[in-house]
């Protein structure tokens, strides 16, 4: 008999306070929250609004469904993944008897190497900042550093120190410091000077004195990489060409993964493919790019 616990509704929602519960990214809620919501819908459209009512076939039907609307094979696993962990919250809270959703295989999908920049390729894209102090020192601190497009959104001016960079913690990333090479300093140094004693808090600013945002430093960026005549590139690849490059340079994987703040040490590890020289040394310094 239809009940609260087990309504697709409630259950949707019960699965968004798990997922914080879990300290998971705010990108990450969003993204599992909108796959269980598209199922829901899928299924609602069938008569079908409590979970015990779910069959495998129902799921089939909705991975059917999506490829029918063309969606690649890579996003419909990662939706796959968001509703097999979805209804295994569902069993560990009794809601329903069994996790319907183990059996749904997933699409087969080639994973693409990283794209990684080459030397003459971030070389251009410096070459087209030149003229404006802002992006260049974003991306020389990302091209440097590895931090990602929301750690520099998120970056303040105490968090800049003379040959390093603090990196706040944030959702399920913990905190940590990160060295500043010459290079990147220099280049943020004529940016901080250009940008005057503004009261914003934040190291990157807009005209009218507000913390930059991330899709204002995507859509800058995008612009950029076009302006440097750069194709098939997102603002992820730059920090893809520091991970490669510094495991190139023999830089230790193990120092590399902390920098990078990777949670897993195959995280970094993956990356050993799309560099230069697969050995590394373990050298306990990075290479100025």
């Amino acid at each position: 008999m239809p009940n609260e616990l087990t309504s697709l509704v409630n259950a949707q929602q019960r699965f968004i306070n798990y997922l914080k519960s879990q300290k998971r990214s705010i990108s990450t809620i969003l993204a599992y929250g909108k796959d269980i919501e598209q199922l829901a819908a899928f299924l609602n459209a069938r008569q079908i609004t409590q979970t015990t009512s779910v069959t495998t076939q129902q799921l089939e039907d909705f991975k059917n469904d999506l490829i029918n609307k063309k969606y690649t094979a890579k996003s419909i696993s990662r939706k796959l993944n968001s509703i097999k962990t979805f209804f295994r919250v569902l069993k560990n809270e009794g809601a329903v008897e069994e996790n319907v959703a183990q059996s749904v295989a997933h699409p087969k999908y080639e994973t693409k190497p990283a794209r990684i920049l080459s030397k003459m390729e971030y070389r251009a894209l410096r070459d087209a900042c030149r003229g404006d102090e802002r992006m260049a020192a974003i991306v020389e601190l990302m091209l440097q550093t590895g931090v990602r497009i929301g750690e520099v959104s998120r970056l303040q001016l105490e968090d800049l120190k003379n040959n390093e960079i603090f990196i706040r913690a944030y959702e399920s990333q913990p905190a940590r410091t990160i060295p500043l090479n010459k290079t990147a300093r220099q280049t943020v140094d004529r940016y901080l000077e250009e940008r005057g004693n503004s009261k914003c808090k934040s190291v990157f600013i807009t005209k009218t004195n507000h913390a930059l945002l991330i899709r204002n430093i995507r859509t800058s960026l995008d612009r950029y990489f076009r302006l440097a005549g750069l194709t098939n590139v997102k603002v992820n690849d730059i920090r893809n060409t520091w991970l490669a490059y510094q495991l190139s340079a023999g830089t230790s994987v193990v120092l590399l993964s902390k920098l990078a703040g990777h949670k897993r040490l195959s995280t970094t590890e993956k990356y050993i493919q799309s560099s230069a020289t697969p050995e590394n040394t373990g050298k306990a310094r990075l290479e100025e790019l």
